[in-house]
């Protein structure tokens, strides 16, 4: 055996019991304290039926190895990298599948200072170790674990990020899934203004809603329509983990991700104005030039968390956004969080009295997009060579950086492969015309059916 289906560029994740299992947990802990050698570790899990039995496993094999560790219990995955700077430890290891569908789990695993371990830097060496079963011995003292599931500290230091006193009272729809944000949030909300309305707020892992991923549009109706029928001023929902959080405005409007990637640089470069922004390629346009607009330095980044905090921390940004919802804070640790763009948004509301539409509408207008569109393909690079060939006559600028990036003067595109599941993405953008938007997406989908 040279690989485990589980074990994945970014992290560890699988279908239980095939692909994961509390077997495989146990061997994972034992391979993390035999690979980083840790004194002590946070661990914290999400709210799936088999979040709990993976996270005994797997402190156990890390018990056995001497590690102590500090366990959040139910959390979400920022939680686990605030704990793991905020205690100083050598490594942090959140159960979770995420945005994934039932029957699914994993783990997202980080090193000291909150840094991904990804395949080059560290996972690729743990699968070797669990299928070789190559791991230290036994420590002749077993590690303790302590509980430490109060939040409060993680709490105070989201409420860093704003002016609580100065918050407006607005009305917000959020919707938690069923996911693990429910319960840290009640946390939050404690300390806020807000008049909340909640949806799907219980933390079962049986998703009796359906899976918690607003991603599918199907999901977002409800949210949609509550903020109509009670006229709240915005609203926020959350993937299974909650690191990443989408917002609708005021008419009940999903807000493409894309455009708060713009809003959120030009809102912390107006306090730190000259700092670097880090963004990935699939939609650039707008962001490139509200950065450049509050006098900051726009940097390109391949898509992926790993990709985008590993930039963040050689170029010192003080924030990285991508339009999936992913966005990235330097004070906190270079880390995603779900909770921090929200609020950010929700105090811009207030120190501009304007509604998030009217926030965002002069960026959509400038820069109409296509958002995310996925395709089920058997052939990915004979489409990217096909659609890149088709369009190659109008001599378009050519960026590689992940998948392909075609940039005309009136419109621009990328097409990649998805880092983690088996799809191939296409973004397109124009100048103003959202019609040329369309028509760009009919041709180039032409293209891909025809494979």
């Amino acid at each position: 055996m040279t690989s485990l289906s589980a074990f994945k560029a970014y992290d560890i994740r699988g279908i239980v019991p095939q692909d994961l299992n509390e077997d495989l947990a146990y061997k994972i802990g034992r391979a993390f304290a035999s690979e980083f050698q840790p004194k002590n570790i946070v661990i914290g899990h999400d709210i799936r039926l088999e979040s709990p039995g993976l996270s005994n496993a797997l402190c156990n094999g890390l018990l056995d190895s001497g590690v102590d560790i500090i366990h959040l219990g139910l959390c979400g995955t920022e939680e686990v990298y605030f704990a793991t700077s905020h205690y100083h430890s050598d490594g942090g290891i959140m159960i979770t599948a995420s945005h994934n569908p039932k029957g699914y789990n994993g783990m997202k695993l980080v090193s000291k200072g909150s840094q991904p371990i990804s395949g080059d830097s560290g996972l690729k060496a743990i699968e070797a170790r669990v299928i070789n079963q190559d791991f230290t011995a036994l420590a002749s003292q077993k590690g303790k674990l302590e509980k430490r599931e109060d939040k409060s500290a993680y709490v105070e230091h989201l409420l860093t990020y704003v002016d609580v006193a100065n918050l407006p009272k607005l009305n917000i729809v959020v919707n938690a899934g069923n996911g693990s944000a429910g319960p840290t949030f009640d946390c939050l909300a404690e300390k806020l203004p807000f008049n909340v309305i909640k949806l799907h707020h219980e933390a079962d892992g049986n998703f009796p809603n359906g899976v918690p991923n607003p991603m599918i549009v199907e999901n977002r109706a409800i949210t949609s329509d509550t903020i109509v029928a009670k006229k709240a001023d915005m609203g926020v929902a959350w993937d299974g983990d909650f690191d990443r959080c989408f917002l609708f405005d005021e008419n009940g409007h999903f807000v493409e991700g894309y455009y708060l990637v713009g809003l959120l640089a030009e809102t912390l470069l107006k306090n730190n104005p000259g700092e670097k922004i880090v963004h990935d390629p699939r939609l650039t346009w707008n962001t490139i030039e509200q950065v450049q607009q509050a006098g900051g330095l726009p940097i390109q980044s391949k898509t992926g968390h790993a990709f985008i905090k590993e930039r963040m921390r050689k170029e010192d940004a003080i924030y990285g956004g991508e339009m999936s919802a992913h966005h990235y804070f330097k004070d906190f640790f270079y880390c995603d969080s779900g909770m921090i763009p929200w609020l950010l948004i929700a105090e811009l509301m207030g120190k501009t009295g304007k509604s998030l539409s009217q926030l965002i509408e002069e960026r959509m207008k400038a820069y109409p997009c296509s958002g995310e569109i996925n395709y089920t393909v058997k052939d990915s690079q004979k489409i990217l060579k096909a659609v890149q060939a088709k369009y190659q006559p109008e001599k378009p600028v050519l960026d590689e950086t992940d998948g392909i990036s075609l940039e005309f003067a009136d419109w621009r595109m990328n097409i990649r492969l998805s880092n983690t599941e088996p799809l191939l993405r296409l973004n397109v953008e124009s100048r103003g015309d959202p019609g040329l938007v369309t028509q760009k997406v009919k041709e180039i989908e032409a293209i891909i059916f025809a494979d």
